[in-house]
Order: C-alpha cells, then structure tokens, then sequence
C-alpha cells in the first residue's frame, strides 16, 4: 500500500506557484477569482482550485499546504472551525491561526451570516417574521446544506437555542435546497444573507431574536510563508480589507447566478473599477472544457482501474488457493466497499493532499471488491473433473493455474472488471469535489449556478463512458473467450 501512494502521488499534477481554493457556491468562487486575479496581474503563476467541498476540505488544504490562500468567515472559523477552543476575540483568533502558520486578512466589507428562509406566501398567511414563531408550527418541512445540518452554529445549536419541534428535517445541497422552496417541496431553508436567490424566490428572511447566529464577516486565510515567498500579493489580498460592501458582493452573486457571467469576469470587472487593476479573462468554451474534464476523467479511471487489475488479481488467486488468507482478503475488501464514497474520497486528503492523487487512490480501493471477489468465484467455480484432468497430465501448480484454470475463470474475471470499470466511471465524477476535475466539474457547476446545460456538459460524458466501457469489455469477452465458456 505504501509503494501504490507514492506512485499516485506522482500522478498528481505538479503544483502551481500559488493555489487559490474556493468552497462550494458562488461568493466562494468570484472572491477566488478576485485573490487568481491579483496574483495574476502581479506576474505570479496562480491555480485556482474551484469548488473544493465544504469548509472542513478547505480548511485540512491550507493548514497541510496543499492550498495557500481561500475566502472564509470569521463565524465559521469560531462556531464551527474553532468552536472547541472557546476563542472570544480577533486578536486571539489571529494568535490561534498563527500556531497553524495561517495569517487572516482584515474583514472585506460585508457580512454574509446565516438565516432561514421562508416563502413569502406562506410567512404571510401563517403571520410569521421571527424564528421564535416557528415554534408554533411543528408541521413545516425544513431542508438545510448538508453542512447547516451538522454543524456547531447550524441546525443542532439553532433547535437548542429556539427550542424547536419540528422533526421533518432534510439535508440536501446548499443549491438545491432554492428550488425545493421554489417547488414547494420544503417549507424553510437555510441561506446565506448575501445570496443572490433571496430576491429571485421572494423569500421572507426570518428574524434571529435570540441573536443565535453570530456575524460572519468574510476574510481571506492564507499561509504565512507567503509573506515571505509573494509580499506584494499579500500587501494586495491585505488591500482587499473594507472595500467589498454587501450591495456589491450581492450584485457580483447576482451577475454570476441570475446573469450567467463568468465568475472570472466578474473578479475582473471588480478589479478594475476599485482599482484599475487590468487582470486577464480566463474564460474557456465548451470544447476546450470538454477536452480538459476528459482528460481528467479518463486520467482517473484509467490509472485506478489498472492498478486495481493489477493488484486484485493475485489477491483472487491467493484467496483461492488459501482459505485462511481468503477470508482475510475478501472482508478487507469487502468493508472497504461499504465505505460510502464521498468520504472515503475525504479520508484520503491527509494522506495524499487534494487533486488527482487523493481521489485515484480512493477509485483503487473501490475497485478492488469486483475483481478480487470474481477472481476467487471464477477460480473456485472450476469443475472438479477438469482440475483432477490437469493434475492426472502432470502439469506444476503454476502450470495448471496458467494454462487451465485462469483460461476456464476468464469469463468471470472480465465480468469483475467490467464491473469496476462501470462503478470507477460513475464514482469518479466525485473527484471534482477534491480538486480532480473530470466530468463531475461541469456537474457540480451546473448544480450550483442552476444551469442544466452544464449538468449534462458532464452526466451526458459519463453515462456514454460507463456504456462504451461495457461494450468494450464485452466486445474483449468475445475475442478471448471460447463461445461455450462465456457468461450469458
């Protein structure tokens, strides 16, 4: 296992100069476009890793180095970040970052906290404005971000704080949640006070009156060593400090989400208005998009499967040919799959760091359960008269293993890994969520800026790569097996 992290460690991708992260929406986004944008204009090389998940994502890459600078808010790094660690003040926020080796920015102008959100409609019939009058209504279907649901300053601290009932309760993307509201499917929903879709849905925000939330006002996080590595753009993110009011990183979300301009020329605009900054566009079509998240699908499935086919075979032969050690491997394999996939995604981030080689490995490990297990079934499946036929010829267990039983449990094992193939193609579009790209990019763009096109810039890919993958295999199946031999 050791030897196979190095090995993908070396796929990854080399490292730009500076890497910028940004999280999951919108304002995330355009506010890393702003900080790739200075760097550029200041004649740094810069990547910026869009939508890498959720704060915890972000956070883990900056403190390991495998990110240099990302947008945050003061409440999330004290409720949520920080929370156990009882910090009361900036200056002692500033002195507990400082032990990480991360340095803040002073606040950026606005303010974007949390609320709930309720249909106009329906606030107006029920006679509700504050989150206290929601006690008086056990009934309502509540659907928050899958972060507001675990977290400290979420949804469990907001149901102790107001003492309320409600027990219909759905976790779901940040995005979809709007439309969810919008179709009546949900009742109330978690926002962000600088979203762009609080006017586009017409929606009541509802009175804090226990004062529940604290304010988030947006900083910038970054690694002290730049200090020392790029001075100017730290004097440049640092120059960012009280010129970003809320009206206007309200009209940048607006532009990005209702308009459809590009976040990059958003930043770019901003730049060069506040401070006649000339920052380049890097706004790319769609067969470029195409080309480079195909590339990277096909980097991702192509390299775990082959090290799944090359590991998970000789641990098929072993688990035949040992039951003890079969036990041993067909468990191990078998609770790895039941690993859901996003968090083994996760898992791997200390380890490998973020992009391509984290979610290689995961994608390995995933594949291996098909093609370990098939192996063993193929193998064990042999007739007995045909394995006593081999022995009564003469023929060494390396022999009988090469020349009979492989070639007689050659059909399962190409349905194992043709198995693999198929999960590696779907599973892979998670990647996008730690910064490997491939088709789940263009998915988790779509998702985010509502934009259906853009969903099946990605599904669309993938679903044909998963068919022409079986086709494949099948059409391997064929020209290797004997026509009696097949499956099916």
């Amino acid at each position: 296992m050791p030897a196979i992290l190095v090995i993908l460690s070396a796929a990854a991708p080399a490292r730009a100069e500076i890497t910028v992260g940004s999280k999951k929406f919108t304002e995330s986004v355009i506010l890393g476009e702003i900080i790739a944008g200075l760097g550029r204009a200041g004649g740094h090389e810069m990547q910026h890793l869009r939508e890498l998940g959720g704060t915890r994502v972000l956070w883990d890459s900056l403190r390991l180095g495998e990110i240099d600078i990302y947008p945050e808010y003061t409440g999330t790094l004290l409720r949520e970040i920080l929370a156990r660690e009882e910090i009361a003040t900036i200056e002692e926020l500033r002195a507990r970052l400082a032990e990480d080796g991360i340095a803040m920015t002073a606040p950026l102008g606005f303010d974007n906290g949390y609320a709930l959100g309720i249909r106009q409609a329906l606030a107006q019939r029920e006679n509700i404005s504050s989150i206290s009058d929601l006690r008086a209504y056990p009934d309502l279907v509540f659907g928050f971000g899958n972060e507001f649901m675990n977290r400290a300053d979420g949804w469990p601290g907001l149901r102790r704080a107001y003492g309320l009932p409600q027990d219909d309760v759905r976790g779901l993307d940040h995005d979809l949640a709007y439309i969810g509201l919008a179709e009546e499917a949900l009742d109330l929903i978690d926002v962000y006070t600088t979203d762009a879709e609080i006017a586009q849905y017409d929606i009541r925000v509802l009175e804090d009156d226990r004062a529940f939330f604290v304010r988030y006002e947006a900083v910038i996080l970054y690694r002290e060593a730049l200090a020392a590595t790029a001075p100017a753009l730290v004097d440049a993110i640092k120059g960012l400090a009280g010129r970003i009011p809320a009206p206007e990183m309200i009209a940048m979300n607006v532009a990005a989400k209702l308009d459809g301009e590009p976040e990059s020329a958003i930043a770019a605009r901003f730049l060069q208005e506040r401070f006649k900054i000339e920052a380049p566009v890097r706004a790319s079509g769609f067969w470029t998009r195409f080309w480079q998240t195909t590339r990277d699908h096909f980097m991702l499935v192509g390299i775990s499967l082959g090290a799944a086919i090359f590991v998970a075979l000789p641990l098929g032969v072993l688990a035949y040919q040992s039951a003890a050690a079969g036990r041993i491997i067909l468990s191990v394999v078998g609770v790895i799959q039941t690993i859901p996939s996003l968090a083994l995604f996760v898992f791997m981030i200390p380890l490998l760091g973020i992009g391509g080689a984290p979610a290689i490995a995961a994608l390995f490990l995933y594949s291996l359960l098909p093609i370990v297990r098939n192996t063993h079934t193929g193998l064990a499946n042999i007739p007995l008269e045909l394995r006593e036929s081999a022995l009564a010829l003469g023929l060494r267990a390396g022999a009988r293993l090469r020349l009979v039983a492989l070639p007689l449990a050659l059909p399962a094992i190409l349905a194992g890994i043709k198995t693999s193939a198929v999960i590696n193609v779907g599973t892979a579009t998670l990647g996008a969520l730690i910064g490997a790209g491939g088709y789940g990019q263009p998915i988790l763009t779509g998702i985010r800026l509502n934009d259906t096109a853009l969903i099946m810039e990605g599904a669309i890919p993938a679903a044909l790569l998963a068919l022409g993958a079986q086709l494949a295999f099948d059409v391997l199946e064929r020209r290797l097996v004997p026509r009696g031999l097949r499956l099916g």
